[in-house]
């Protein structure tokens, strides 16, 4: 095999293990103390988010920011506090797993 087959298979396996940490890192972060996977609590379902920003191309970023810096009026008027136990790469990867949940 080729080094480049190598790094493929290398960053493939690594891209897979971050996608099936997600579950995992929502809840060492706490982001389930005010959302759940199919039901409203604080804050909307990751199912509903999911939905809602299904055909946004900027999703991603606005989420990314929403996560690190916090927000309100998109859900209601209840906040989303910023999260600054949520370094930019984690916040990436909750946010994909999240639009993922359709």
């Amino acid at each position: 095999m080729k080094m480049h087959s190598f790094a493929m298979i290398a960053l493939a396996l690594l891209v897979s293990q971050t996608a099936l940490a997600s579950p995992e890192l929502a809840r060492s972060k706490n982001c389930v103390a005010c959302h759940h996977m199919e039901r409203k609590m604080i804050g909307p379902s990751y199912k509903a988010v999911a939905e809602r920003y299904a055909r946004d191309e900027a999703a991603a970023a606005t989420l990314n920011e929403k996560v690190l810096r916090g927000g309100v009026g998109n859900w209601g008027q209840t906040p989303m506090p910023p999260q600054p136990s949520v370094t930019p790469a984690e916040a990436e990867t909750l946010v994909k797993w999240i639009l993922a949940q359709q």
